[in-house]
């Protein structure tokens, strides 16, 4: 079966605000849930980063627009590694689940006003189905990863997203800390 990536993305979109909803509504589901939520995003974000946001810059211009979700998408991932270190019953999660709703929620309307719209008008429907092959078996390889805990070619795909300069020739730390300072920014 093939499926358009830019339905793939938004499919992952409302699985997320339902989480979040649970999280929220439903506290005695947060030792289950949190690292279910962790994982898809942690997934979600490793496959837009590898496979989608090159194809976005490259062949739909939407260069500007995955410079800001790739600084989103670190911002995110710090978040959520604060997310997991909370007791779930802690005001310290209620805070952190806060920030990591708010976060992601302006990235997801981001992107879906922007970024997804420009992928539907300027791509091809083979080139999307194609995108969309892609963007899932990646999704499956990193689903359950750990937020904070990217690989150097992973941390060198948010690098090249992000156009920082020097990026091959950076150690992992180096990739790190540059990639830290553009969550920040």
């Amino acid at each position: 079966m093939q499926y358009d990536v830019v339905d793939l993305i938004m499919q992952d979109h409302r699985e997320v605000e339902r989480l979040f909803d649970e999280l929220k509504n439903h506290p005695e589901k947060r030792p289950l849930l949190t690292p279910v939520i962790c994982g898809l995003l942690v997934a979600h974000s490793r496959a837009e980063e590898s496979e989608v946001y090159p194809v976005a810059k490259q062949e739909a211009g939407e260069t500007d627009e995955v410079e800001h979700s790739q600084h989103e998408h670190a911002e995110a991932e710090q978040l959520l590694a604060k997310l997991l270190d909370c007791d779930y019953d802690s005001p310290q999660y209620d805070q952190m689940l806060a920030e990591v709703v708010e976060a992601i929620t302006h990235h997801v309307q981001e992107e879906e006003k922007s970024v997804l719209p420009g992928m539907k008008t300027r791509l091809s429907d083979e080139r999307r189905q194609e995108l969309g092959e892609k963007f899932a078996r990646v999704r499956a390889e990193h689903l359950g990863d750990i937020p904070g805990q990217a690989s150097r070619e992973e941390l060198l795909a948010q690098a090249r997203n992000l156009g920082l300069p020097n990026a091959t020739s950076m150690s992992k730390s180096e990739l790190q800390r540059e990639l830290q300072k553009a969550a920040a920014e």
